[in-house]
């Protein structure tokens, strides 16, 4: 009887939810893979049915969902998805997740409330999931949530090398939006070449509940250009309340910096008419044309998140890529 020779071959296959196929197709490029087609729909009653149109049995197998508006639906739509690799015998599902879910509920502030980002993490284990990949975390914290390798992607690396060629010659301060984020201004600071820092503080009326009586900037920043930086914006209350204030205290120009463009309204419209010369953000999350405005400018974060994938894919290093 002749022996059956078994030769083991890896096979990358790339899959998108229907939330941003955009980036998917970005990231497709870069590692010359092209996302596998699928049938993805809505029954009337709004349940979601997915079925992969080639084989999976045996890949590796990387689904890119970006969870933007209606967020909700995306989350289960990956959940699903991940179900249907899983059943389908993919050897190994990693989740890449530009933008995490329910993030900003990573703890109790007070009690009988849930901790929603454990959740997420929990429901994305269960479908199936070995491994998730993601960028630029709300809290580190979060990485920990999940039973299983996390690679945490960081953003920072492409919008402080494109502001340090932008405003080459400038002044530069960063400035953190309050003092929460004073480690994030750091830690920009020293990949500006040691640039200070400076941040909001706010103080409150104890009998005032619930409202800032006043800001100030704590920090130089008079005749600089000054760099307000955050993870995330959402509707931009916080961040343009900051830029008018850095303003006022004498900062040159103001750019804002953050890595997930969330832009719920009127944030958009705030920012148009903050004040801020540039707002850059990167592509972690899709910005539709009616929240796109004059002085925006968006980074792609797919040649990171496609070499993250190459090096999982290859047994590699994911930590290397940040390595200096």
């Amino acid at each position: 009887m002749n022996a059956i020779s078994i030769t083991t071959r890896k096979s990358m296959m790339l899959f998108s939810g229907r939330a941003y196929p955009e980036l998917a197709d970005e990231v497709g490029k870069y590692l010359d893979v092209t996302v596998t087609p699928q049938s993805a729909y809505d029954f009337a009653n709004g349940e979601i049915f997915v079925r992969f149109e080639e084989s999976v049995r045996g890949s590796d197998a990387f689904l890119v969902q970006s969870c933007g508006v209606p967020i909700n639906t995306w989350v289960m739509e990956t959940l699903i998805m991940i179900d249907a690799l899983k059943r389908a015998s993919a050897k190994r599902i990693t989740v890449v997740l530009p933008f995490y879910p329910y993030a900003r509920q990573d703890k109790k502030h007070r009690g009988r409330e849930p901790i929603s980002a454990r959740l997420i993490a929990d429901l994305i284990k269960t479908a199936g999931a070995q491994r998730l990949m993601t960028v630029d975390l709300h809290t580190d914290q979060i990485q920990g949530f999940f039973d299983g390798p996390v690679d945490h992607l960081f953003a920072q690396p492409l919008l402080t090398s494109y502001i340090a060629e932008r405003y080459i010659g400038d002044n530069l301060t960063v400035v953190s939006p309050d003092s929460g984020r004073v480690r994030t201004a750091e830690r920009w600071a020293d990949r500006l070449g040691g640039s200070p820092i400076a941040f909001i503080h706010k103080t409150r009326d104890p009998h005032k509940p619930n409202q800032v009586v006043a800001n100030r900037v704590v920090g130089d920043v008079r005749g600089r250009t000054c760099i307000v930086v955050d993870d995330m914006i959402d509707t931009g209350g916080t961040i343009v309340k900051a830029v008018r204030q850095v303003l006022d205290a004498g900062a040159e120009k103001v750019v804002v910096a953050a890595t997930h463009g969330v832009l719920s309204d009127p944030a958009a419209e705030r920012l148009a008419s903050s004040g801020a010369c540039e707002v850059v953000l990167t592509n972690t999350l899709p910005i539709p044309p009616e929240h796109q405005f004059e002085n925006l400018t968006v980074l792609s974060i797919a040649p990171l998140v496609a070499k993250a994938i190459h090096e999982v894919f290859e047994d590699g290093s994911v930590t290397s890529l940040f390595d200096e």
